[in-house]
């Protein structure tokens, strides 16, 4: 069973919200992009665990600290005698292994190593659950899911997953004898409670309120949403339709999440949204959905 769901991070969200109203910078750009990525595959994975019918609890994207290292867990399968945890991975394209280390068959650049992120984790791990007074076995795999992904020259022994190999792993893990018990929920509650909502290495990208485009974004694609009538909007990229105080109470979680210390306005979320024709509109959501504090132009809301 999915014991802790996977959610977008925090830093995804943000890039997000940013990437269609500035311009990031090739770095930030590149960061996003292997965001974006990374989560698809490792949203992949999870159509695949969600699927399991044995009795295990499935921990989605932890971000755990011991001793001052912060690590992350991509999804950590607890078992009746064993903990599983998998590094995912969403490469797509030929890569060779070559000295312990990954190259890319067309530009020869070397990448991270998974492997090396994986042996890091455990490393970690391991003294982390001792702590907890958990002494199972760990057996951590990369799980590379994007089926266009080959790697060649891998030893034979390497704990890699390929493609072509997933639904037997799943197969396996169902054939698993487990029957957990109340020892092995605890220590699920015990990693949820110590899960990191924001890993201290995001990136922070460097943004002002006067400098972003303003507008609102789609939900699907993330292009600008155009306003066709009083109650509906639609995107101009992908046809998305939505209706407006739906859209325009979107636009105040993503505002509250970019300026955590900007008050909300009937002005500034009009400002905001941008194709919003009338502050009349705006203003009667707010008072509609959240709570109104002061009077006239000294009101904001929460």
């Amino acid at each position: 069973m999915t014991y802790k769901p996977r959610i977008e991070s925090t830093e995804l969200i943000k890039f997000r919200f940013l990437n269609p109203r500035m311009t990031l910078s090739s770095k930030a750009k590149k960061r996003y992009l292997n965001l974006e990525k990374g989560y698809q595959g490792e949203v992949m994975f999870d159509q695949l665990t969600e699927e399991l019918q044995n009795d295990l609890y499935i921990l989605n994207d932890l971000c755990l600290e011991y001793n001052n290292s912060v690590f992350q867990i991509d999804t950590l399968i607890i078992a009746q005698e064993t903990i599983y945890p998998f590094e995912v991975k969403n490469y797509e394209g030929d890569y060779y292994y070559e000295s312990e280390s990954f190259h890319s068959m067309i530009s020869k650049e070397e990448i991270k190593n998974p492997l090396d992120q994986l042996k890091r984790s455990i490393s970690l791990l391991r003294p982390l659950l001792k702590k907890l007074g958990i002494y199972l076995p760990i057996e951590g795999l990369v799980t590379f899911v994007n089926p266009e992904f080959t790697l060649y020259q891998a030893p034979i022994n390497t704990p890699i997953i390929y493609p072509t190999q997933l639904n037997h792993l799943m197969k396996k893990l169902n054939q698993i004898p487990s029957k957990l018990n109340y020892r092995h929920k605890k220590l699920a509650d015990q990693l949820v409670a110590m899960h990191l909502s924001e890993s201290p290495y995001a990136w922070k990208p460097i943004y002002t309120y006067e400098k972003l485009k303003k507008g609102i974004i789609c939900p699907i694609c993330f292009s600008f949403m155009l306003s066709v009538g009083d109650k509906k909007l639609v995107c101009e990229k992908c046809g998305c339709e939505e209706k407006v105080d739906t859209a325009v109470l979107r636009s105040v979680k993503e505002l509250i999440l970019l300026f955590p210390d900007r008050k909300i306005t009937t002005n500034g979320i009009h400002e905001w949204c941008g194709v919003i024709g009338s502050t009349k509109v705006v203003r009667r959501i707010l008072m509609q959905n959240l709570t109104s504090i002061g009077t006239r132009q000294y009101r904001y809301f929460e």
